[in-house]
Order: structure tokens, then C-alpha cells, then sequence
């Protein structure tokens, strides 16, 4: 992928790194039942805190999202958990992100313990030219989610679902 990438004029925006996420939710589980995700994500010294919407259809997937920046992780939990939303998923993955100088997205490498993606970030018209660019068309568009897709792999690997974090 990196070779790909390279070869079709992108260059890194941010190396390598690990993020450490988790999901939350509410003890009956409505965050998720209403088709939200609210993540806490730690990436280096960063603690970024996520909301996404419901997501609306079609081949691209698309969803609101609301992004801030916390000084303090424990300060975050606690400030979570004092509302009952409480970790439910678990996952790591190691990020690395390009862009092509002027243009209007952005590619991500996701290193993940259930195989390698690539994720392209930006307006539709970009992402179907860009995956095009890369070799890949429409087919090979997945929109799950990484929770969804763990699921999956944990059923075909006929293994219990746990968190999707790599081994110590």
C-alpha cells in the first residue's frame, strides 16, 4: 500500500503511530442502539475525543463527526464515567496518514490486529478518483466499521470476541 501511495505522488502527512480507542456507551447500550460512537482515542501525548452520527447510505460512507482535543485522559474518563458512559470496545491499530499536495483529501494506513486497511478521507468525487488511482474500484469499498468488522473475523477465526488489541 505504502509503495502504491508513493508511486501516485503521496507523501506522509503523519507517521506511524499507535492509537489506543475506546468506545463508550451507556449501560443499556444506547449509544450504540441509536447508531453513534462516542471514542476516546489515545494517539502519542494526544487524547482525542470523537463523536459520529448515525450513518447515512450509499457507497461512501458518510456520518457527522465532532472532534476536541482533552488535556488529560483520567480527567476524561472520570468525567465519562460520572455520566455512566463506560468502555465497551477496545482497539488498537497503528496510523500512518498521506495527502497530495492540493487536494482535498487525505489516505490513511490502519495497521490493525485483524489485517492492514486503507481509508480514504474527502469529498466522493475525490475518493473514487483517488481509489481509482490506487487500482481499486467500487467493489472494494468496505464501509463497516472496525467493531463490525472484528465481529466477523472473530466469528470466521471461530474466536470469542474480547477487545481488538495486539498481542503483549
Amino acid at each position: 500500500m505504502r509503495k502504491k501511495l508513493r508511486t501516485a505522488g503521496f507523501r506522509v502527512r503523519r507517521s506511524r503511530l499507535l492509537e489506543q480507542n475506546l468506545a463508550l456507551d451507556d449501560p443499556r447500550g444506547n449509544v450504540r442502539g441509536k447508531g453513534l460512537l462516542l471514542r476516546v482515542r489515545r494517539a502519542g501525548a494526544k487524547v482525542i475525543v470523537t463523536y459520529k452520527g448515525p450513518v447515512a447510505g450509499g457507497i461512501h460512507k458518510r456520518r457527522e463527526e465532532q472532534e476536541f482535543q482533552a488535556s488529560d485522559f483520567d480527567a476524561c474518563m472520570a468525567v465519562f464515567a460520572g455520566l455512566e458512559l463506560r468502555p465497551t470496545f477496545r482497539y488498537e491499530k497503528y496510523r500512518a496518514e498521506y495527502d497530495r499536495a492540493g487536494e482535498p483529501g487525505h489516505v490513511t494506513v490502519d495497521e490493525t490486529p485483524i489485517g492492514v486497511f486503507m481509508e480514504l478521507e474527502g469529498p466522493a468525487r475525490w475518493i473514487d478518483a483517488t481509489a481509482k488511482d490506487l487500482g481499486f474500484s467500487r467493489a472494494d469499498y468496505i464501509t463497516a466499521s472496525y467493531t463490525a468488522l472484528y465481529l466477523v473475523w472473530c466469528r470466521e477465526h471461530k474466536i470469542t470476541p474480547g477487545d481488538m488489541v495486539f498481542a503483549s
